[in-house]
């Protein structure tokens, strides 16, 4: 199906390259004509320089499955949760997953010891205090380290398919609600984000009633948006969290003004039918239905033998869409 339209794709690919390339010297110079500070150019050459690098880190590692795994680098290596860390890192490793992390101790060095130094990239931030690579990540090729936080967080949230947070502090908590607003807005496709309390713990509970009480009650989100995150108890109740996300479902891409929803296995015609009637409301015009793969999706050849549902989904309802997904992977 696709070797068909690879070669048009192929070469539709290097035109938009071009173009691509070209706008950024073509800003880059409209830059000199502004007349931009030096703080200003700055603040954009270093920005262009790490997304390069760290791109280029990350391409050879593109297909691979990926975990962001936030927590707080204060804590110690004999605690719950460091110890869970561990655990986490070693399951994810040994399902095929990279782990990345800021590349701190603490949490994040619990991860990255339990994935291994080859299981795990490091996304570092240059601070005063608390942020040396930790040991396993800290002299390998796939330690990235960031002057700008905007930056380390674009890769922690572009490159994964998954979000897991243990307790932390004002970092952990700043990931939380960047990565639901990603989300909840559109501005990042669909994952599974789930928060690990220690057995016992009450972080993430006494978190969620916060949210409930204070949030949910003022209608200051809907309830819908509580789909976004799980909130869980154990390692292993977050590493099936996130193997149930991608049981059926595997990916999505916009093509035009259809939402194209990639699966590992089809679904039944009678499947088919119950999810038009519940989420018809998450419609513009037409029905959800099956597809074929589109010449558009000629860079994921790795793609392209999975069956594919497409909708004209009103890009609001993220949250209902979402529920869609878990539909899918009950089914």
């Amino acid at each position: 199906m696709l070797t068909s339209t690879s070669s048009w794709s192929g070469d539709f690919n290097t035109e938009r390259r071009a173009l691509l390339i070209a706008e950024i010297k073509e800003t880059a110079d409209k830059l000199d004509r502004d007349q931009a500070t030096l703080g200003d150019l700055k603040i954009l050459s270093r920005s262009l320089r790490e997304m390069r690098y760290a791109f280029k880190v990350f391409t050879p590692f593109r297909n691979v499955r990926k975990v962001s795994v936030f927590g707080s680098a204060r804590t110690h290596t004999d605690h719950p949760d460091y110890l869970a860390s561990v655990d986490f890192g070693r399951r994810m490793a040994a399902d095929g997953w990279m782990v990345v992390t800021g590349a701190g101790g603490g949490i994040m060095e619990g991860a990255h010891v339990g994935a291994g130094k080859a299981m795990s990239i490091g996304v570092n931030i240059m601070l005063p205090f608390e942020q040396g690579a930790n040991p396993v990540i800290s002299k390998d090729e796939k330690l990235v380290t960031f002057r700008y936080f905007f930056t380390r967080k674009l890769m922690f949230v572009k490159e994964v398919h998954a979000v897991v947070l243990f307790p932390g502090g004002f970092g952990t908590q700043d990931e939380l609600f960047e990565v639901l607003t990603l989300i909840q807005t559109g501005k990042r496709d669909l994952i599974p984000v789930v928060c690990v309390d220690s057995h016992g713990g009450t972080y993430w509970s006494a978190w969620l009633k916060f949210i409930q009480e204070q949030l949910l009650s003022r209608q200051l989100i809907s309830p819908a948006d509580l789909s976004l995150l799980k909130i869980v108890d154990s390692v292993d109740a977050a590493q099936k969290e996130i193997q149930q996300f991608y049981s059926v479902y595997d990916s999505m891409r916009y093509i035009r003004e259809d939402l194209i929803l990639r699966l590992r296995t089809p679904i039944s015609d009678a499947k088919l039918a119950s999810l038009n009637s519940e989420f018809s409301d998450l419609l513009i015009e037409g029905a959800i239905e099956r597809t074929d793969v589109h010449p558009y999706e000629g860079d994921e050849e790795h793609l392209a033998e999975y069956p594919r549902l497409k909708l004209r989904f009103n890009r609001r309802d993220t949250s209902r869409l979402r529920q869609l997904i878990d539909s899918i992977n009950a089914g």
